[in-house]
């Protein structure tokens, strides 16, 4: 599992998340694993790009789960 600290910022997009993380090399190859519909956000599938993921949130994308924090 990954923690990942918002510090202070109230959300961080999806595809930005993925990057930073490094479970995907750009932010143009996270927006396509998120198209194919590959990145679950809380259990369920998310097909939106740069949705808002807020403290609290967990995100799964191959085999790894990132967990956000404040």
């Amino acid at each position: 599992m990954i923690e990942f600290s918002l510090q202070g910022r109230g959300y961080i997009a999806l595809n930005d998340l993925l990057k930073i993380n490094g479970l995907c090399t750009s932010g143009g190859a996270a927006k396509s694993v998120i198209a194919e519909g590959l990145v679950k956000v809380n259990g369920q599938l998310e097909l939106r790009k740069t949705c808002k993921i807020r403290s609290g949130e967990r995100v799964e994308f191959a085999g790894q789960t990132i967990e956000v924090t404040d």
